[in-house]
C-alpha cells in the first residue's frame, strides 16, 4: 500500500513550481490532493489532469493566500469535497525584493500578507480538522536562515514562518501533529528562474554549482508527510545544495 493511502493533502500555491511538484509527489504516494491557485486556473487544471492521468485524485480551488476570508473558505471547501484533511503544505508565497535604502513599507506589507498572514490564517482554519498523525509542512527559504542583501523583507517573513513552526510544534505535539519547515535554496521556478539576472551568482553559492529542481523539494515534503517522519517536528530543514553549510 502507498505510504499516504487514505490521506487528504492540501498544497497551497500549487499551479506550478514547487507546489505543483509537491502535489504530484503526494498523489503518487496515494494521497488525494487539493491544490490552490490565485490567478493561474489553466495551469492548476493541468496539474490536476496530470495527477488524474497517473491514477490519482485531485481538485483545484481558487484562493488568494493573502485574504483571510479566502483561507477560511478554502478549508471548508476542501472538507466538503474530500471529507477530511490530514496534510497541510503551506507553499503559497510571494517574493518581493528591494534595498532597505531605496524601499518602502509596501515591500514588507506585500511579503508579510501572503508569506506570514496567509500561512497563519490557513493553518488556523485547518487545525480543527487535523487529527492525530496530522502533518503541517511550511515552505520557507534559506533567506530566512542566512541574510541576503536586497531581500530583507522577504527573508524576515520566512524567518517568521520558521518561528511559527517551532511554536506550533510544541502546541500541537500533544495532539500528535507534526509541524516542520523546509527551506529551499535556489530552485528553478517561475519566481527564480535558472536563467534569471542573478542566476550565475546563485549557482556559485552552493557546492553543486547548480539550481535545485522542484522535485528535489517535493521529495522532502513527501517524506515529512509520511509515517517515517513521525518523530520529526519543529525542524527547519535546508534543502539548498549546501548554501547554509
Amino acid at each position: 500500500m502507498s505510504s499516504l493511502a487514505n490521506k487528504v493533502a492540501l498544497v497551497t500555491g500549487a499551479s506550478r513550481g514547487i507546489g505543483a511538484a509537491t502535489a504530484e509527489h503526494l498523489a503518487a504516494e496515494g494521497a488525494a490532493v487539493a491544490i490552490t491557485y490565485n490567478r493561474s486556473a489553466e495551469e492548476a487544471e493541468q496539474v490536476v489532469a496530470r495527477i488524474k492521468a497517473a491514477g490519482g485524485t485531485a481538485k483545484a480551488f481558487q484562493s488568494d493566500a493573502g485574504n483571510p476570508e479566502d483561507n477560511a473558505a478554502l478549508i471548508e471547501a476542501v472538507i466538503a469535497a474530500f471529507g477530511q484533511l490530514d496534510i497541510l503544505v503551506n507553499n503559497a508565497g510571494v517574493f518581493v525584493g528591494g534595498s532597505i535604502e531605496r524601499g518602502d513599507l509596501d515591500v514588507l506589507t506585500k511579503n508579510y500578507t501572503v508569506n506570514v498572514q496567509g500561512v497563519y490564517a490557513t493553518t488556523l482554519a485547518a487545525i480543527p480538522h487535523l487529527k492525530s498523525g496530522g502533518r503541517i509542512i511550511n515552505i520557507g527559504s534559506v533567506t530566512g536562515m542566512k541574510g541576503t542583501a536586497l531581500f530583507s523583507a522577504y527573508g524576515a517573513t520566512k524567518a517568521a514562518v520558521a518561528s511559527l513552526t517551532q511554536c506550533w510544534a510544541k502546541e500541537l505535539g500533544p495532539r500528535n501533529i507534526t509541524v516542520n519547515t523546509i527551506h529551499p535554496g535556489s530552485v528553478d521556478t517561475y519566481m527564480n528562474p535558472a536563467d534569471g539576472e542573478y542566476a550565475d551568482a546563485q549557482r556559485a553559492s552552493n557546492v553543486f554549482n547548480r539550481y535545485g529542481k522542484p522535485s528535489e523539494i517535493a521529495t522532502v515534503v513527501t517524506f515529512l508527510a509520511g509515517p517515517g517522519a513521525s518523530f520529526i517536528t519543529g525542524a527547519s530543514i535546508p534543502v539548498d545544495g549546501g548554501y547554509t553549510a
